[in-house]
């Protein structure tokens, strides 16, 4: 059985009134008597009226909906981001509609296509991990249609966008493990075109080279997938460990493949951190309950989330062209556990 919501003309048939006297009742118009609107606004309650969205969008030419863009909603971070996202969004009569690329180029493509064809008014886009190709994006922005990057930005389209402070984090927590006598630190990154690995495999560059250490690049892993796949990480791992010279320590640098790391090194028998210390950027929930407890960058993933989407909508919303953009960056919080105490000295 086909479901029919009730309409303005079913209304006006059932009180006996034109379907335009209903629609300006409904609306509170002033050349509609008090007495008629208090009866028309009653029926509908009584009723469940609800204005068709699409009557609407085709009315005002907007949808009141918006695309995000995401790789996975499963990863902690974005989950985050997206409860931020629509605090935001409904608090403003936006509906968001959530699309994930699987770290997916292809699907990507797709996700964003088939957005667009909904009439969106706006996209929030984090970018897959096999994105290099912005031709999808180009081709809507320039048409006209507001998109804002967060997290995993591109330089290649001007409009807002809003990220963490990937290279002060990076570098912090490479300074950390420095401190407590960690020198031949690895990093986990992920995919070396991706803007966040840039930023953070630079922090940690920077972090050795004031230190008057050495950049290694055998000490660099690139995850392709971003930890989606764990046997990318099983043998980046299997590659940093049969290094003459062995790290001491990891910087883990996305959710998804700090938590791959720290089961792989479980399964490979090794102590944290007597014979390798560990940092992860994770927004998990539970670092506190890993034995031993990690040491941890925590990014902005609900504010990151709560202030692309305002960027978005006052985008959505200008009534004049907008030429002003500006990237925000969100400061990350550090939290020192026991997974990087200070190294024993071995006699």
């Amino acid at each position: 059985m086909k479901f029919e919501s009730i309409t303005i003309k079913d209304i006006g048939k059932a009180l006996g009134l034109s379907t335009s006297t209903v629609s300006r009742a409904l609306r509170g118009s002033y050349e509609i008597s008090s007495e008629t609107k208090k009866q028309v606004l009653e029926y509908a309650e009584k009723v469940n009226y609800r204005p068709n969205p699409i009557a609407l969008s085709l009315k005002e030419r907007k949808s009141r909906s918006i695309g995000v863009v995401v790789c996975e909603i499963a990863n902690n971070f974005f989950s985050q981001a997206i409860n931020g996202i629509e605090s935001i969004a409904y608090n403003r009569g936006y509906h968001v509609i959530i699309s994930q690329s699987h770290e997916s180029y292809d699907r990507e493509v797709v996700n964003v296509r088939h957005l667009a064809s909904r009439s969106v008014d706006g996209l929030l886009v984090s970018l897959s991990c096999e994105t290099t190709d912005l031709t999808h994006f180009i081709n809507l922005h320039e048409k006209g249609l507001p998109i804002v990057f967060f997290d995993r930005i591109t330089n290649e389209i001007v409009t807002h966008k809003v990220i963490a402070d990937n290279y002060q984090s990076a570098y912090d927590t490479t300074i950390h493990l420095l401190r407590n006598g960690y020198t031949k630190i690895a990093f986990l990154a992920s995919a070396p075109f991706l803007s966040i690995t840039k930023e953070r495999v630079d922090g940690y560059k920077k972090a050795l080279l004031d230190n008057g250490l050495p950049f290694d690049e055998k000490l660099v892993k690139h995850c392709s997938h971003g930890g989606m796949i764990e046997k990318e990480i099983d043998n980046a791992m299997t590659c940093l460990l049969k290094l003459k010279q062995k790290p001491d320590a990891i910087v883990a640098a996305t959710d998804r493949i700090t938590t791959c790391c720290l089961i792989t090194i479980k399964n490979l028998g090794l102590s944290i951190p007597n014979d390798i210390a560990v940092v992860g950027f994770t927004n998990s929930n539970i670092p506190e309950l890993f034995s031993p407890t990690l040491t941890t960058v925590r990014l902005p993933a609900f504010q990151m989330g709560q202030v692309a989407i305002e960027l978005l909508i006052d985008l959505i919303e200008s009534k004049r062209p907008v030429t002003d953009f500006e990237t925000k960056v969100l400061q990350s919080e550090f939290v020192i556990r026991e997974s990087s105490k200070p190294l024993l000295v071995k006699s």
